[in-house]
């Protein structure tokens, strides 16, 4: 009895060398994924490292991996100085992203379950409308989209920044997409409970589209934040200053002043990657399955 419980509880030399030929078969990938990752965190890692250097320092051919001292002032003077106004900044950038994120989301959900569900005729030619504004560069579309918000007394204003971004033709495509492969026994049954398609599209298709409004949710939210251009010739105002535009201050054609640059880079990209973890679990879920699967 001794021999058969110590046989028992002694591991089988067949499983523990399947195990090692499958951590061995793993470390290369993994390995790989590890250098990728690393190669992409360096930039983040040289933001915040230089936000806390002097601007000797930063410049300086001997290289440090930490700021010593750290220099915490850049941090102070970021928000003190009245060239730059950085609170404006990160408020307006706030607003504008939220707002254009909401709507976008909105509109772009709605004409996609139009279109995925919704029997008009010339849905297919409205489709293709769509499509095709994908092909135009934004560059051709920038002057003309001035043009109309000028005349409509949109210049140094929030609302002319917002307003030209409210819709995606992309976000609709895979709106249009997901709503297609959504199962219609579901929507059946939301008809025989007496709901119309808003009724549909508002209690049944949204509670089971977080992922996808998690994923293109955050490609929009980054996607305003990080806007430059459109909001440098609108808003030409400091009272409507966007943080990009704010950041930009500190590149001068006389000279760049570093240190404060890499603090107000730090402070301008912490709220994309805060949104970003915040709805990581739904983005995956989102990409991983269906609202029919869930």
């Amino acid at each position: 009895m001794a021999s058969d419980s110590k046989s028992l509880a002694a591991p089988h030399p067949e499983g523990r060398s399947g195990a090692l030929r499958k951590i061995a078969r793993a470390l290369p990938l993994y390995g790989t994924l590890l250098i990728v990752s690393a190669l992409f965190l360096v930039p983040f890692y040289l933001i915040v490292r230089n936000a806390f250097m002097a601007d000797r320092q930063i410049s300086a051919f001997e290289w440090h991996w930490l700021p010593s001292p750290v220099k915490g002032s850049n941090f102070q003077k970021l928000f003190q100085d009245s060239d730059a106004p950085m609170l404006t900044g990160l408020i307006n950038s706030s607003l504008i992203a939220v707002v254009t994120t909401s709507a976008q989301l909105l509109f772009s959900s709605m004409t996609g379950y139009a279109l995925a569900r919704i029997a008009v005729r010339g849905s297919t030619v409205v489709f293709a409308v769509i499509v095709a504004t994908l092909l135009v560069p934004t560059t051709v579309t920038f002057v003309p989209t001035y043009a109309v918000v000028a005349a409509l007394g949109g210049v140094n204003t929030l609302w002319g920044i917002i307003a030209p971004c409210v819709f995606n033709g992309f976000a609709t495509i895979l709106f249009r997409q997901f709503y297609l492969d959504f199962p219609v026994e579901i929507e059946e049954a939301g008809r025989i409970d007496g709901l119309g398609y808003f009724g549909i599209y508002w209690h049944l298709l949204l509670p089971n589209s977080k992922g996808i409004f998690a994923a293109l949710g955050a490609m929009a939210f980054v996607s305003s934040w990080n806007g430059f251009l459109w909001p440098l010739v609108i808003g030409q105002d400091e009272s409507k200053w966007t943080v990009q535009v704010v950041v930009s201050t500190f590149m001068t054609s006389q000279n760049v002043h570093l240190g404060p640059l890499f603090m107000a880079a730090a402070v301008a990209m912490a709220p994309p990657v805060l949104v970003f973890f915040a709805l990581q679990r739904f983005i995956v879920q989102g990409t991983k399955s269906s609202a029919g699967k869930e």
